[in-house]
Parts: C-alpha cells; sequence; structure tokens
C-alpha cells in the first residue's frame, strides 16, 4: 500500500494522524511542507489546498484527519 502524509511538525491534526498510523502499525512516506516546497506545491497542484494534513492512500486524496475515511481507504487496499 502506498501512504503518504504531507504535514507540518507545528500541525496538531497532522501529530494525531501520525499517532494513530503508529498505532494501527501502518508505514508512510511523511512530507514536511514547512520545508519541502516542492512537496507544497504538488498538494497544491492536486487539490488546489496548502492546508496540512493531507493524506494520499493509492492515489486517494483525503484532506484532513478524517479518521472514518482514512478507515475505509485502508480496509479498501488490503
Amino acid at each position: 500500500m502506498d501512504i503518504k502524509l504531507y504535514y507540518t511538525p507545528y500541525c496538531c491534526h497532522c501529530r494525531s494522524v501520525k499517532a494513530y498510523f503508529q498505532t494501527k502499525g501502518i508505514t508512510y512516506k511523511g512530507f514536511d511542507v514547512s520545508k519541502d516546497k516542492k512537496a507544497l506545491e504538488e498538494i497544491v497542484k492536486l487539490t488546489g489546498k496548502s492546508c496540512v494534513p493531507i493524506i494520499i492512500i493509492n492515489g486517494e486524496v483525503v484532506i484532513g484527519f478524517n479518521k472514518n475515511k482514512i478507515d475505509e481507504l485502508l480496509e479498501k487496499y488490503k
């Protein structure tokens, strides 16, 4: 499963997503958009938004810490 997390270190919702993934044993590629301008440009191009967290699970975008949507996609691509 391909999971990407776009975050900033000072975002409480981003920390919540990271903690949630850790409790579920999920590995992901993380991109700190406060330091990685290319990653920021990618999410703006993809979503039209520069907010975080943005999670991409096998190409499907979740904006914000939407636990129900995350769980739905994790189950779908299990």
